[in-house]
């Protein structure tokens, strides 16, 4: 059994990270119990809906584990000094990418959440942190979270715990999705990618991304 700690519930609105740079990216931590419905957590929102957002995209989770390895990296930044710095819904506690797997269920509160795949960091983490450099470091450690699909709607709050009740794809964590698709790692296994690009659990835009890496 894999039981994760949840230590916030965050939401965020729209807001300028930079000159020109729209982004929902500043979450802030929800007092009491929130609704969880089927595009995510109620009151959070989307800067660019056609890249975030939606079904597959509904809740993102990054683990609490990654903070201690980010101010080893990039210093003591103050975004680093609370949940909610890389845009996360669920700031989570017991398990990562290399521990949680695609297509697993989790109840938290009365909700039920499905892994949908992985995060694919953009530039904006750059400008959220005021760095060049946090793009590329994300990419090359996968410390980017992962993304849950709202399976059953409900309701949750801080302190909950997320408890792990279906496993389809043990040979599936998250981490080894994200290195064939976003970190390069298709060279070298090209079964795995061929069998990513028919696992309809995992969500349509790496799904379709898996199917070009395989031709």
């Amino acid at each position: 059994m894999l039981s994760l700690s949840v230590d916030a519930l965050l939401i965020g609105r729209p807001a300028l990270l930079a000159p020109g740079v729209l982004s929902a990216m500043g979450k802030r931590p929800v007092a009491g119990p929130v609704r969880i419905g089927w595009l995510g957590l109620e009151g959070d929102m989307v800067a660019d809906p056609l890249r975030h957002g939606g079904h597959d995209k509904a809740v993102h989770l990054v683990p609490q584990e990654h903070y201690p390895w980010w101010r080893g990296v990039i210093g003591d930044h103050p975004l680093l000094d609370a949940p909610g710095a890389f845009g996360e819904n669920i700031a989570s506690r017991g398990a990562t990418e290399r521990d949680i797997c695609l297509g697993d269920r989790f109840t938290l509160g009365s909700a039920l959440l499905e892994v949908s795949h992985g995060r694919q960091p953009c530039a904006k983490l750059n400008a959220r942190f005021s760095r060049t450099d946090v793009l590329a470091k994300a990419i090359e450690s996968g410390h980017c979270g992962l993304y849950l699909r709202v399976i059953r709607e409900g309701e949750a709050q801080a302190g909950d715990a997320m408890e792990l009740t279906e496993r389809p794809h043990a040979d599936w964590p998250v981490a080894r999705v994200f290195d064939l698709l976003i970190g390069g790692g298709h060279k070298g296994d090209p079964i795995g990618v061929a069998s990513l690009a028919r696992m309809p659990v995992l969500a349509e835009a790496w799904r379709s991304r898996a199917e070009k890496l395989a031709r």
